[in-house]
């Protein structure tokens, strides 16, 4: 069966039984705990902890989707007959309306019904004691349901197999039932019964929920009866554009590093030094190294993949993707040459000479270990981010600012700042973004909702309800519209009130999120004549007048999922 029929048969399953069909997330999150979309559940946290609710927002308590997600993780391991970046994540979640019994059975019905018998499961086999002392009992109670369907292969597994932690530092959480075909791992189960803390402590969810994930790539390859997934549908299109001369495992990294390329790209990543970005950079240069040993026809591959999936992702197009692969082409190309002439130097190439290369000419770990092959036997992807660590001005891990309402891990979030310069630029932009929105309810019309930030010291990133691309004339009045309140120097004030007094004010506010008794109500406004500009529930941090925002510039608007687009803009 092909990857695209049995993408329509899975929706069209879990849309016949109730659930509501929820189109993929982007791979850039809104969790500031992860740094990419790394599973299904990732858009549904809020409603999982009850921050949101699913009946108002997808007027169902049962969802289904089919997720872009990445995996930082693989990117060395990538080459084997198994391991991705990028990949589609099948699932379909609850938030109250089912449990064990039902989640299992429609697992058990799907297979049935696209004819693939499943040959053993296994249940999560109970832990006495955890990191923080907790015990978790055996899952019994899923035991019992796959005997009463049938199955008579059940083994148990312990807390590493069984037992889904959460995403990112605390979370929901909870025991697995995982099913196999063929010796595969294809659809893991898991029971939101508790929720993890910072410190590991599990605490019981009032409401449990249930997220699957099924890998769309693992289930083609069961369905099409290939042995590997590179032999799938999914893949075979591309790895035949590829000469033949070229090893299983160049032609493997060429194809998956090319599919991560334009995914990243077409949700808004661009290539730097950190974060997504930095990952995109690595797989773009390795990218580059692998094809430029036989060609130069980056942009046939990445075109192709592109015109392959749009019909099912319509942010991906060459018009997009093609100026950013090019401008980071043309940047590598000018030091490649330098870098290789000067790894070509040494004799052994260590964690200290290979971050040199990298620092002087810009060579990640893996491009360093394509092209010094032998030399580079010693080295390891540890020992060379140990290195790395050494030379960060800033250690990110673990460490945590908070502003007011918005917790802010350094590097990632809603908002990004390294050290306090960056802070004094990143609240202008926060600021700034709070106009932004305004202007475009005063430009569009009062549908237009938030639909996610990001704020970085470079510009902010702003996501926005609205079924159509804006006009040049909308983006002109709207850029004016936030200058004009810049010019005015608006006071930037808040108050704080009952929540339902503050939505009295019309101050705007974020559906999907709850909010405590007490708020703050931001407003830029002149005092003078009352005259109000912006007024938004926040908790900071913000500048004390518009005027110190300097001017406000529109550089890109694009869209990033179905009726949600995104403006990218900057102070200067």
């Amino acid at each position: 069966m092909g990857s695209e029929a049995l993408r329509k048969i899975f929706l069209e399953f879990f849309q016949k039984r109730g659930h509501t069909v929820v189109p993929s997330s982007s791979l850039l999150p809104d969790d500031p705990s992860v740094l990419l979309t790394t599973a299904g559940m990732q858009q549904f946290k809020p409603y999982f902890i009850g921050k949101a609710d699913p009946i108002k927002d997808f007027g169902s308590l049962n969802t289904a989707s089919i997720q872009k997600s990445f995996r930082t993780s693989d990117i060395d391991e990538v080459g084997d007959e198994r391991h991705l970046t990028f990949f589609e994540m099948m699932g379909n979640f609850s938030f109250g309306g089912y449990f064990k019994e039902e989640a299992i059975k429609y697992a058990y019905d799907f297979f049935k019904e696209i004819g693939l018998p499943i040959q053993y499961v296994t249940v999560f086999a109970g832990d006495p004691s955890t990191s923080s002392g907790q015990g978790v009992p055996k899952d019994e109670e899923s035991k019992k349901i796959w005997e009463k369907l049938g199955i008579g292969d059940i083994r148990e597994e312990g807390r590493q197999d069984n037992f889904w932690g959460p995403t990112g530092n605390e979370g929901p959480c909870g025991p697995t039932t995982e099913i196999y075909i063929k010796g595969t791992e294809i659809w893991n189960i898991v029971f939101n019964e508790y929720y993890q803390h910072p410190d590991k402590t599990l605490e019981k969810l009032k409401t449990p929920g249930v997220d699957t994930g099924m890998g769309l790539e693992r289930l083609c390859m069961v369905s099409q009866g290939k042995e590997n997934i590179f032999e799938t549908d999914l893949f075979t299109p591309f790895m035949e554009m590829l000469p033949e001369f070229l090893s299983d495992s160049t032609k493997r990294i060429i194809v998956d590093h090319a599919r991560a390329i334009v995914f990243l790209i077409g949700d808004g990543v661009l290539p730097s030094n950190k974060d997504a970005g930095y990952i995109l950079r690595r797989l773009i240069r390795r990218f580059i190294v692998r094809v430029r040993g036989y060609s130069n026809e980056y942009f046939t591959l990445l075109g192709n993949i592109a015109d392959h999936y749009k019909d099912v992702y319509f942010e991906l197009n060459r018009e997009k993707i093609f100026p950013v692969f090019r401008d980071e082409l043309s940047k590598f190309e000018k030091t490649l040459v330098a870098g290789e002439l000067e790894l070509g130097k040494l004799s052994t190439i260590d964690a200290v000479s290979a971050f040199k290369l990298y620092e002087s000419y810009g060579l990640p770990y893996e491009v360093i270990k394509d092209l010094g092959k032998e030399k580079t036997k010693n080295l390891t992807r540890e020992d060379f981010d140990k290195e790395f660590a050494k030379h960060q001005e800033i250690s990110r891990a673990g460490q945590e600012r908070k502003f007011g309402g918005h917790g802010l891990l350094l590097d990632t979030g809603e908002l990004k700042a390294a050290n306090e310069e960056e802070l004094k630029t990143v609240t202008r932009l926060h600021t700034a973004t709070h106009l932004l929105q305004a202007a475009l309810k005063k430009v569009l019309g009062e549908t237009v909702h938030q639909a996610g930030s990001d704020i970085t010291v470079e510009r902010t990133r702003f996501d926005f309800t609205f079924d159509r691309k804006l006009t040049p004339e909308e983006l002109k009045n709207t850029e004016q519209l936030v200058n004009t309140a810049i010019e005015k120097d608006l006071s930037m004030e808040y108050k704080e009130m009952p929540f339902e007094e503050a939505i009295a004010t019309g101050a705007l506010y974020s559906p999907r999120e709850k909010y405590p008794a007490q708020v703050k109500v931001y407003s830029a406004w002149n005092p003078q004549t009352q005259e109000v500009f912006s007024r938004e529930l926040c908790g900071g941090p913000h500048v004390t007048h518009t005027g110190e925002l300097g001017h406000f510039k529109i550089l890109k608007e694009e869209a990033v999922g179905a009726g949600v687009r995104r403006l990218r803009a900057v102070l200067d």
